[in-house]
């Protein structure tokens, strides 16, 4: 498995997707996870939260077959074992999650880790422990996450300027809102349901990627 540079994981935050299968009608989930690649995802992390673990580590070594036609990092949601297990690229873990250090030792030194984050102090523990990026939210309101606490713009760009990682914003994030993040220093964003809930999955993943493209040109 490749080991990404702290450049290049920088560079795959500009539009992070994050799978949910409620939104499948009818398609499989490597399905749907490849038209979110050929419309430009650059970043996929699967999160399926009610599935056995025999069932997650079979559908999650078919999502990864597609990650890894596409060279795209590819992340397991809160699940370490099945992370090390399918030799995913790493793992994202919330603050409720395995420790940080812990998850280190069980995954290596080669794997990204992801950590979420609401305040400039777990921000800054999660640097110091050694994250590679972290994911902040909820943002704006969202459906997908009902126990999501919401983080303020102001907080958002204080953690861009507290740490030295890449930030990626989640959160009820579409193309009408995308440019509220303008200035606050996020690298990318990260969404659920504007990628996977929609009708034609490679058309909204381009209108997306198009929209988040413009956070960098500040």
């Amino acid at each position: 498995m490749k080991k990404y540079t702290k450049q290049e994981i920088m560079e795959s935050m500009c539009l992070y997707a994050v799978t949910d299968s409620m939104w499948l009608n009818g398609r499989t989930l490597p399905e749907v996870v490849g038209e979110a690649l050929e419309g430009g995802a650059t970043f996929i992390q699967i999160r399926e939260k009610e599935l056995s673990h025999e069932k997650f580590v079979k559908l999650a070594k078919e999502v990864k077959c597609v990650t890894d036609c596409y060279h795209v990092p590819y992340v397991v949601n809160d699940e370490v074992e099945i992370a090390k297990l399918i030799d995913a690229d790493g793992v994202h873990i919330g603050q409720s999650d395995e420790k940080l250090t812990k998850v280190r030792q069980i995954l290596g030194p080669d794997k990204i880790i992801g950590v979420s984050a609401q305040t400039v102090e777990q921000a800054l523990e999660a640097e110091r422990n050694g994250a590679d990026y972290l994911g902040v939210g909820s943002i704006f309101c969202t459906s997908t996450k009902s126990d999501a606490d919401d983080v303020s713009l102001e907080t958002l760009s204080a953690i861009c300027k507290a740490v030295s990682i890449p930030v990626v914003a989640i959160g009820g994030i579409h193309p009408g809102n995308i440019l509220d993040l303008k200035g606050t220093g996020v690298n990318g964003i990260a969404v659920v349901s504007a990628i996977f809930a929609a009708k034609d999955i490679k058309a909204a993943t381009k209108k997306l990627l198009v929209a988040a493209k413009q956070l960098e040109k500040e």
